[in-house]
């Protein structure tokens, strides 16, 4: 049975100075309508050990960012494995899915998708065994589940340069890659860069607004929603008195009827 494989949560990692409240800054401290970040001047910083350092929110950018993919000095493209896509960038049931998934076997090969420098190569409780690589452009691409890794932090490696071996480590259900894009710890939906049926980029440029990253409205909803996980001795009206709701808004809201079974272990949404 072929499950698709899937990410539990991409998100659950330690977060570095994260305020996703505060102001955009970018837009006081750059006039330009166009604006070109040098790996450099995007991070101003390099840590090899904490995964995630969100520091912007874009979804309220007011400039647009270009991103050159493709270039002499940049390199070229590789699609890191050429199977087809099991699970797309957005809301999953429980939470939201910041790449995509491709489906692969255990131990089949995972290229780089553009030249950079590994910046994370470690186990991770979600995404299993995965790289980090960061790009002259200043793009990331993440590369999880692996069974095994061939590089190191530090490491300078070419687009199509074997990272490591396909698996399913971590928070996963099936063996396939879950691939990411990020800038500046953004998610980016990879389809927006990637045309992953015929493993080309769509653009030599990529060409980053406010639309790219208007998602996040929707990642903000979705992580206000409440799960309750069954216990023994659960009920329906037990769990709408402990909430503050109703039977029929439990139903309701779940797509089930009041005599549905509770399963110990399984959520039911309560809000």
């Amino acid at each position: 049975m072929d499950t698709g494989g899937g990410d539990l949560n991409e998100l659950d990692e330690p977060i570095v100075n994260a305020d996703l409240n505060k102001p955009n800054t970018l837009n006081d401290t750059l006039a330009t309508k166009f604006i070109l970040f040098p790996t450099t001047t995007a991070f101003q910083e390099w840590n090899i050990s904490v995964i995630h350092n969100r520091k912007y929110d874009f979804s309220n950018a007011l400039d647009t960012m270009c991103i050159p993919l493709l270039n002499d000095s940049l390199g070229t493209f590789v699609q890191p494995f050429k199977g087809r896509i099991t699970s797309v960038f957005g809301p999953r049931k429980y939470r939201y899915h910041y790449g995509v998934d491709i489906k692969l076997q255990t131990g089949d090969s995972v290229a780089c998708a553009f030249d950079g420098t590994v910046r994370i190569s470690q186990r991770s409780k979600t995404y299993g065994n995965v790289i980090v690589v960061r790009h002259k452009n200043g793009l990331e691409t993440f590369y999880a589940h692996l069974s095994k890794k061939f590089v190191e932090p530090n490491q300078a490696v070419k687009a199509g340069e074997i990272l490591g071996l396909g698996g399913n480590t971590g928070r996963s259900y099936g063996s396939h890659l879950h691939f990411e894009i990020r800038y500046m710890d953004e998610p980016i939906n990879p389809s927006d860069v990637v045309d992953f049926e015929n493993y080309s980029l769509k653009s030599d440029t990529l060409m980053l607004t406010k639309t790219n990253f208007s998602y996040m409205e929707k990642v903000k909803e979705f992580e206000a929603i409440k799960f309750h996980t069954i216990r023994k001795g659960d009920t329906l009206s037990k769990i709408a008195q402990n909430y503050g709701t109703s039977v029929s808004t439990l139903c309701k809201i779940n797509g089930i009827t009041t005599k549905k079974i509770l399963k110990i272990g399984s959520k039911l949404r309560v809000n």
